[in-house]
C-alpha cells in the first residue's frame, strides 16, 4: 500500500521503520494525518455517486484495545476511544449517503494468519490461535461493537474474522489443505454467540481458512442470520471459479457474498462483477486508496523525495535528516486527501457502466483540428475502445502485467511515462501487431485532415493505418520508419482524411508493431 514490500509488509515493520528515522511523536503526528486524510466524508460522498452502496471497513484491533502484553490487569480489556470514534463518524457519512458499512476485523489480537501482510502477525508473540487471552480480547471487542452498534440499520453486517490462513493440523502454512478447521470453526461459534446475545438484528459473516476460500468443517451452520464470504483474486471469471459457494449456497440455503477481490486489470473487473451479479451474488474491490496505483479507484501520488526514504529503508547508505523525512511523511499523509489523488475514472467506468454494455464513450474531449494523446483512447471494453493482445491476469502465481508501463490507465494498453517534450506526459509502448485504439471526435462538419503520427522507433517496420469502427479504411497504410535511436521522437504524415459529420469512432490500426507512439494531430486540409 505504501511501496514498501522490498522490506516491511505487516504495519508494525512499516512503523518501526518510520519511528527509528523520525523518531515516536513524529511519527504518530503522520499517522494521525495519514488516517484523518486517508477516509473523509468527501470519499464516502464520491463512492455514492460513482454507484457503490457499501463500504466493507477494514478494522485493526489496534484501534479500539491495547495488545494483550499491555494490559496492566490479566484478562482486563482497555478500551480506545479513537477507533470507535472513527467507526462512528464514518458511520454518519454512511448514514447520509445511504451506504451500507461493513466491520470487517482485518487484524485481528494476536493475527489470524501467517501472511502477516495482511494480520500484521508477529511470529515472535503468540497469534490469535495460540493465545486463549487473544481470543477473549476478540470476543470482548466484538461484543463492544455489538452493544456500539445493534440498532443501527445502515451497519450492513459483521465480518468477524479477515481472512484466516493458518495451518492447524496441514502441511499448508496457510491453511489451505484443512480437512477440520477445528479451532476456526469454535472461534467464530463462539463470536456469533457472543454478538447474538447482544444483538440479533445483523447479519453474521464469516470467512473459511485459506484466504478466506477453505469450508472444510465448518458446516453445519450455527446461526439463521450468516453469509459466507469468499475472496477472489488472479483467477479465471468462469462458474468454474465460485462453483464450491455456490453449492453451499444451495445446499445451506445461506447467502454468499465476494467479500474482496482486485489487484487486477479492467477488464478482469468487468469479468468478474459480469459474473458474480449474473449469480446474485454481491462484491467488494480492494483498495480504495494505495500509492502509485491503477488498479484501485483512487491513486496517491508519491512524493518526489519519497523514493529517498524508500532507498535507505531497504539498502541503507546515509541516513535523511528528521526534518527532510518528517516533511516528506507529511506530504504523502497529505497526498491521501481525495482531492489530492489521481481518481481512476477508467476503473469505475469497467465495474459499472462497462458491466452493463458493449457501447464506447470517450476517455476526453477532442477538439480537431488539435493533437490527441495516444493514451486518452476511449472508454470501454477490450476489443469496442480498444485491442490489445494481453488484458488481464488469471494467474496468481505469475503476476503478468496487463499494462507493461504501469502507469495512468489499468486496461490492456501499455503505457509508460513519456521522454517527449509535447506530451500529456505518456506513450503507448509495447505495441505488437494486430492491436487498435480508438478515439471518439465529434465534428458539426464533414472534414478532410492531414493526420500526424508522433512516435519513436530504433527500427524501420512498424505500420498503420486509421480505420473507423467498422473497419471502414480512413487512410492508407505507412511504415514507421526509424526515428534513428530509442527515445528520439519523430513524425509521419497520413495525407487526406476524411471525417463525417457528426460522431466519428477513429481507430489507429496498428498492422505490425514494434514502435513507441505519443500522439495524432489533425490539421485541416485548406
Amino acid at each position: 500500500m505504501l511501496k514498501t514490500l522490498a522490506f516491511a509488509g505487516p504495519q508494525r515493520e512499516i512503523k518501526q521503520k518510520i519511528t527509528h528515522l523520525i523518531g515516536a511523536e513524529n511519527t504518530t503526528e503522520f499517522y494521525d494525518s495519514y488516517k484523518a486524510n486517508g477516509f473523509t466524508k468527501q470519499d464516502v460522498d464520491s463512492l455514492a455517486v460513482w454507484g457503490f452502496n457499501s463500504i466493507r471497513l477494514p478494522m485493526h484491533y489496534n484501534l479500539y484495545t491495547l495488545p494483550i502484553e499491555q494490559e496492566t490487569v490479566s484478562g482486563k480489556q482497555t478500551w480506545l476511544e479513537e477507533g470507535f470514534k472513527r467507526t462512528d463518524e464514518l458511520l454518519s457519512w454512511c448514514t447520509s449517503n445511504k451506504i451500507y458499512l461493513i466491520l470487517d476485523l482485518h487484524a485481528t489480537p494476536g493475527g489470524q494468519g501467517k501472511d502477516a501482510n495482511i494480520s500484521d502477525y508477529d511470529p515472535s508473540k503468540p497469534s490469535l490461535w495460540e493465545s486463549t487471552a487473544n481470543q477473549d480480547k476478540m470476543v470482548a471487542l466484538w461484543e463492544k461493537l455489538a452493544t456500539r452498534y445493534k440498532d443501527d440499520p445502515w451497519i450492513g453486517g459483521y465480518d468477524i474474522i479477515n481472512e484466516p490462513n493458518w495451518n492447524f493440523s496441514g502441511t499448508n502454512q496457510n491453511g489451505c489443505d484443512e480437512k477440520l478447521n477445528t479451532p476456526l470453526r469454535a472461534l467464530q461459534l463462539r463470536i456469533t454467540k457472543a454478538i447474538r446475545a447482544i444483538d440479533m438484528n445483523h447479519l453474521v459473516i464469516i470467512e473459511g481458512n485459506c484466504w478466506g476460500n477453505n469450508y472444510n468443517g465448518i458446516f453445519p451452520l450455527w446461526d439463521d442470520n450468516m453469509a459466507l464470504s469468499f475472496h477472489k483474486y488472479w483467477n479465471k471469471n468462469d462458474v468454474g471459479s465460485i462453483q464450491k459457494m455456490l453449492d453451499y449456497r444451495e445446499k445451506y440455503n445461506v447467502p454468499i457474498w465476494m467479500g474482496e477481490g482486485g489487484e487486477n486489470s479492467n477488464v478482469w473487473f468487468q469479468e468478474a462483477i459480469n459474473l458474480l451479479e449474473s449469480n446474485n451474488i454481491g462484491w467488494a474491490f480492494w483498495p480504495m486508496k494505495k500509492v502509485e496505483n491503477t488498479a484501485g479507484i483512487t491513486s496517491v501520488n508519491k512524493p518526489a523525495s519519497y523514493d529517498t526514504l524508500l532507498e535507505y529503508w531497504e539498502k541503507g547508505g546515509k541516513k535523511p535528516t528528521v526534518s527532510s523525512a518528517k516533511a516528506t511523511l507529511m506530504e504523502l499523509a497529505n497526498n491521501y486527501k481525495l482531492e489530492n489523488t489521481v481518481i481512476k475514472y477508467d476503473v469505475i467506468d469497467a465495474m459499472f457502466r462497462q458491466v452493463q454494455t458493449t457501447d464506447t464513450k470517450e476517455y476526453s474531449s477532442h477538439i480537431v483540428p488539435g493533437k490527441i494523446f495516444a493514451t486518452d483512447y476511449d472508454l470501454g471494453q477490450n476489443g469496442y475502445a480498444y485491442f490489445d493482445t494481453d488484458v488481464i491476469n488469471y494467474d496468481g502465481t505469475k503476476f503478468t502485467k496487463w499494462n507493461k508501463g504501469g502507469v495512468m490507465r489499468n486496461d490492456g494498453v501499455d503505457i509508460e511515462v513519456c521522454s517527449d517534450e509535447v506530451t500529456n506526459g505518456f506513450d503507448v509502448v509495447f505495441i505488437e501487431s494486430g492491436e487498435w485504439l480508438q478515439y471518439t471526435i465529434d465534428l458539426v462538419k464533414a472534414q478532410t485532415f492531414d493526420v500526424s503520427i508522433r512516435f519513436f522507433s530504433k527500427k524501420v517496420g512498424g505500420k498503420l493505418f486509421l480505420e473507423d469502427e467498422k473497419g471502414n479504411k480512413l487512410s492508407q497504410n505507412i511504415t514507421i520508419p526509424s526515428s534513428g535511436a530509442l527515445g528520439k521522437w519523430d513524425t509521419v504524415v497520413l495525407k487526406n482524411v476524411t471525417l463525417k459529420q457528426g460522431t466519428n469512432k477513429v481507430r489507429v490500426h496498428f498492422e505490425k508493431g514494434g514502435f513507441n507512439f505519443n500522439y495524432l494531430e489533425f490539421k485541416e486540409k485548406k
